[in-house]
């Protein structure tokens, strides 16, 4: 069995498209075609209804995707094992969303590699449901997520709280509206709170839906946004930025997450998160 055939089948049914499958590999799509049709002549059946609106599994290609993920999740073991460097007993991967590993999954990552030194860390960014089928597949061991991961083997927990606070470039008080105002995209429930809490008409100029990216952008430019406080910490208390006074904070949860196989081999996995 073609395991580049098999990724690209599972790439197909996570996207629900073939354009979208070649991006995500780096293929064209008259690759992922063919690689789907020598997958069809290989095993005799359709995995997969295309059409241009996309592509849906068919009976047979969704009694054959637990296979395919338990095939490639083998072949990740492997390679694991394989790929170990010298003197390390095991390999543990981490996935955060994008959004949690500045304070968060460099953390788990510092503790985990100080307190099991005989262990090698992999970590791998990813979207929540990029993250649950990477964890449900057996392709990471943890993820930490915005939202708690569901599935069989998988064990979720809230790991906290992350703080959401208003910081400026320039020291000030609360104001009605700053004309230099970012808006951070943090979720759902941070734009309900947030709109309940400046309930203004004023569109701010400028928007991100990356924490990073607006960190950058504030620290550049100035203007004033939501944060969470990971993050912009060590620029308040450098100097660089400054909390804005007697204005609402916000938060959201955050949930670490992990296979209870993975825990059988790595007790420690079920309780480092108490230490972050």
């Amino acid at each position: 069995m073609n395991l580049v055939a098999l990724r690209t089948f599972l790439a197909v049914v996570q996207t629900g498209n073939l354009n979208k499958a070649a991006d995500l590999l780096n293929v064209t799509q008259s690759t992922v075609t063919a690689r789907l049709d020598a997958l069809d002549t290989e095993l005799g059946q359709a995995l997969l209804v295309r059409s241009r609106k996309g592509a849906q599994l068919t009976k047979a290609g969704f009694a054959f995707q637990r296979h395919a993920e338990l095939m490639m999740r083998t072949w990740e073991q492997g390679r694991k094992a394989v790929g170990l460097p010298s003197g390390f007993s095991g390999m543990v991967s981490l996935a955060t969303h994008d959004e949690l590993w500045a304070g968060l999954g460099e953390r788990w990552i510092d503790l985990a590699q100080a307190l099991h030194k005989d262990i090698a860390f992999e970590a791998w960014p990813g979207e929540h449901a990029e993250t649950g089928r990477w964890l449900n597949s057996g392709l990471v061991d943890a993820a930490i997520t915005l939202l708690p991961v569901t599935g069989d083997d998988i064990t979720s927990c809230e790991l906290g709280r992350d703080r959401l606070v208003q910081v400026s470039s320039e020291p000030r008080p609360a104001m009605e509206w700053d004309d230099n105002y970012i808006f951070v995209d943090l979720g759902a429930d941070f734009r309900r709170r947030h709109s309940l809490a400046w309930p203004t008409d004023n569109t701010a100029r400028t928007a991100f839906g990356s924490s990073g990216w607006a960190l950058d952008h504030l620290l550049r430019k100035g203007g004033s946004a939501y944060l969470p406080w990971r993050m912009c910490a060590p620029h308040v208390e450098a100097g660089r930025l400054h909390v804005v006074q007697d204005v609402p904070e916000f938060s959201r949860a955050v949930y670490f997450n992990w296979r209870r196989a993975s825990a059988q081999e790595y007790p420690w996995l079920e309780h480092i998160h108490r230490s972050i």
